[in-house]
């Protein structure tokens, strides 16, 4: 019969093998992601890859492209849907973004505004999994805490900071598509650090 201790040990060394392979910080699912600030008439997106660590840029993460998708609104609601899902497949497919990281909605006052954004980021989530990319959603909280180190840092206080920390000449404009840069700096922040737990987790343990 097989020991006791024997099979907690197999399962422990199953167990950091799994998060060793989710979270490791040379997994290439990490090593690009698509950034998207969901909106109907102005969708932001950015696409950044993160720098190897043994280059010496002082850069995080190397822009691949940035701007705003953008629709009419005289257009027909499905249209425009439409029209968004188009240019979001043709973003996974030209990058073939390992995750997309998206900002996550919250109702606010605007109803009419909430929902069409919700429908936006919908389109995306589903094309983003269809694609098998991870998906990943930030509250804007989260993203400004990871970016600015404050949850509470203004428009510009972001710009400013994705400005440096992808070391940018100016300011990222317009402020839909900063924010989707940000969106993608907080998640390769995010699975920075939780490759860095793993890497800790997985140190060999002296028996006692």
């Amino acid at each position: 019969m097989f020991p006791q201790s024997g099979w907690k040990s197999m399962r422990r060394s199953l167990e950091l093998a799994k998060v060793k392979r989710m979270f490791a910080s040379d997994d290439s699912r990490y090593a690009s992601v698509l950034g998207i600030d969901p909106g109907l008439t102005r969708c932001g997106y950015a696409v950044l890859r993160r720098f190897p660590e043994r280059t010496k840029n002082t850069a995080e993460a190397e822009v691949l492209s940035m701007g705003v998708l953008r629709t009419e609104p005289k257009e027909p609601l499905a249209n425009r849907l439409a029209s968004i899902h188009l240019d979001i497949e043709a973003l996974l497919h030209e990058f073939q973004p390992g995750s997309v990281a998206v900002e996550q909605v919250f109702f606010q006052s605007n109803v009419r505004t909430a929902m069409s954004v919700a429908q936006v980021s919908g389109v995306v989530l589903s094309l983003a999994v269809r694609a098998k990319c991870q998906v990943v959603q930030y509250t804007p909280s989260q993203v400004k805490n990871a970016i600015a180190g404050w949850g509470g840092a203004d428009k510009e206080q972001v710009q400013k900071m994705v400005k440096l920390r992808l070391g940018l000449t100016s300011l990222p404009k317009p402020a839909d598509a900063a924010d989707a840069a940000a969106l993608a700096l907080c998640h390769l922040a995010m699975s920075t650090s939780l490759a860095g737990v793993n890497s800790r987790i997985s140190q060999p343990v002296a028996p006692r």
